[in-house]
């Protein structure tokens, strides 16, 4: 019987597009505001280089198109610090809300720690979680597929991992290390997301596959 949900925070309780387009938003405002340049211009140009290239080098190319001698770091520091305009899905919403007095809530979560934290404040979920992870925090040898942060969780919660379950989106990292300590796995599968069209082997994927977070109460019946 699940006692206990852990959550996935980016693509499985929020649109993580939503937080970089804020981000992007806030470095073509400095930029326009530093150098005059059309803002609009400057957002609609970091949009196509994301499509085109990805995020790895999108202010190095940026910054070479209009001539600028900017300090990279400096540009993913705005875009990291910015406060997201962001919220949670509906259906994350609608869970949170009516879970929150069934099980114990966890949140397990890579990236940035301050990054990370910044989000989990602009979406006011600090209410719904009993204990919150941002495997940064533990050091970057912390973050999934790490069996570590899990093994924080039953500490703090206590039970035998076969009461815990885990919904992430990445089959890259997110159930590796909960599967090797025996807990359940959810796979979310959304209509827009990073991950949405990889699939691997057995070793990388959930138990279950949903596309919303509202298949979730079918699935704690089952295991019951």
């Amino acid at each position: 019987m699940i006692k206990v949900i852990l959550l996935d925070l980016d693509d499985t309780l929020y649109n993580e597009r939503d937080f970089v387009f804020s981000g992007f938003n806030e470095v073509a405002k400095y930029l326009n505001e530093k150098y005059s340049l059309e803002k609009n211009n400057l957002y609609k140009d970091i949009l196509d280089i994301f499509q085109e290239k990805g995020r790895g080098k999108i202010f190095n190319i940026l910054c070479e198109k209009y001539s600028l001698e900017e300090d990279i770091e400096s540009l993913v520091d705005i875009y990291r610090n910015t406060v997201p305009n962001i919220k949670l899905y509906d259906d994350a919403l609608y869970m949170l809300e009516n879970l929150k007095d069934k099980y114990k809530l966890g949140l397990v979560t890579d990236g940035k720690n301050t990054v990370q934290w910044n989000k989990i404040k602009a979406l006011d979920i600090e209410k719904y979680m009993d204990k919150i992870i941002v495997t940064d925090d533990l050091g970057r040898d912390c973050w999934k597929p790490s069996t570590k942060p899990f093994i924080l969780m039953i500490e703090h919660f206590g039970g035998a991992p076969e009461e815990y379950i885990y919904i992430g989106d990445n089959p890259n990292k997110d159930f590796i290390g909960c599967k090797k300590l025996g807990m359940s796995t959810i796979r979310i599968i959304r209509e827009a997301g990073d991950h949405m069209n990889t699939f691997l082997g057995e070793e990388y994927e959930a138990e279950f596959n949903i596309k919303s977070l509202l298949e979730l109460e079918n699935i704690l019946k089952l295991l019951e």
